[in-house]
């Protein structure tokens, strides 16, 4: 198991925080050799410096903004450039905006399905020709917003919904040429995401209560994974969590 990642390439959008961090770190650990990418370079090092100390391999780190086409590109291309081959992609990335159907602006709606879905699209397309010859794997975070409603953040909820189907659609369509194509859906994850979305701590707390009462399922951090979460209470862990 210690080694269950050993030779293959893994690229991860958003890895710079949250999720996409708490699995660079965790992959490292599996002998994954990594490519990460982020918006934020300074986050970006951290997280490179602690998959290189808990996986020993050093992380390709690609600052880039999954909505801007040309950066889009330019990290496929520099990920299969320097390691010669793509294993997997986990596209990790995404934003929330917080809004309902008599508040959220068209401006945040495209926000929301141009990070959260287009982006997602794009990768895939440029991703795919080099997973079809390693036969790799694709995983998309979605949310358990995709399979469940809840209000006040509809443009979110409707994002992830599309990746869901995305994700049936393009595993269908894969499927023959030997590329597993999955989602998972994470339930609530204490991690930025939610105060760059408009939450200040104490409306975080109202919705982390609605999520406890309303879903059964909690998660205010991500320590399983060896990656530690700014404000999450000492020994919360991600046990629904698996890859």
């Amino acid at each position: 198991m210690a080694a269950a990642f050993a030779g293959k390439v893994v690229l991860i959008t958003g890895a710079s925080s949250g999720i996409g961090a708490a699995t660079a770190v965790h992959l490292a650990r599996l002998g994954a050799s990594l490519s990460l990418t982020g918006r934020n370079l300074d986050n970006l090092n951290r997280v490179g410096q602690q998959c290189e100390q808990t996986g020993s391999l050093k992380p390709l780190l690609l600052k880039g903004d999954v909505t801007n086409e040309s950066d889009t590109k330019q990290i496929v291309e520099s990920t299969v450039a320097h390691f010669g081959r793509l294993d997997v992609l986990v596209n990790n990335a995404g934003i929330l905006e917080m809004g309902t159907i008599e508040t959220t602006s068209l401006e945040q709606y495209d926000r929301v399905f141009n990070t959260n879905v287009r982006s997602i699209y794009q990768l895939t397309q440029l991703a795919v020709p080099h997973l079809v010859k390693s036969q790799g794997n694709i995983v998309n975070v979605s949310s358990v917003n995709g399979i469940r409603s809840f209000p006040g953040v509809l443009a979110y909820n409707m994002s992830k919904s599309a990746v869901d189907q995305f994700t049936r659609c393009v595993a269908l369509e894969l499927a023959p040429k030997k590329v597993r194509v999955n989602s998972v859906n994470p339930g609530v994850t204490l991690t930025e995401l939610q105060k760059r979305g408009g939450l200040d701590e104490e409306s975080y707390k109202k919705v982390n209560k609605y999520y406890r009462r309303n879903i059964h399922i909690t998660c205010s951090g991500l320590s399983r994974y060896g990656y530690s979460v700014p404000g999450a209470s000492k020994g919360d862990t991600c046990p629904w969590t698996s890859w």
